[in-house]
């Protein structure tokens, strides 16, 4: 899920934001403490983006029981800018 600040960045721009969450790896205990590898912020260019994955059930009305079930849960990744959050 691309948010409207993220839609509206030019599409060279958009697809580097993209490039950057898909190649994170650097999680560690500060950015990290619970070991979920679920959120993160980074920088691309002057852009503060956030990306942060959510876990819901099937009907995506609420959120999974066990989220390393996937027979049980819907995944949504969401990638905003920084100051949408």
């Amino acid at each position: 899920m691309l948010t409207l600040g993220i839609t509206s960045l030019q599409a060279e721009v958009r697809a580097e934001v993209i490039a950057a969450v898909a190649r994170f790896d650097q999680f560690n205990e500060d950015n990290d403490p619970h070991g979920e590898h679920d959120c993160a912020v980074i920088e691309v260019r002057d852009k503060t983006v956030i990306f942060k994955i959510d876990y819901f059930d099937k009907s995506m009305q609420f959120g999974s029981d066990d989220p390393s079930d996937p027979a049980i849960t819907t995944r949504v990744l969401t990638i905003m800018l920084c100051e949408e959050y």
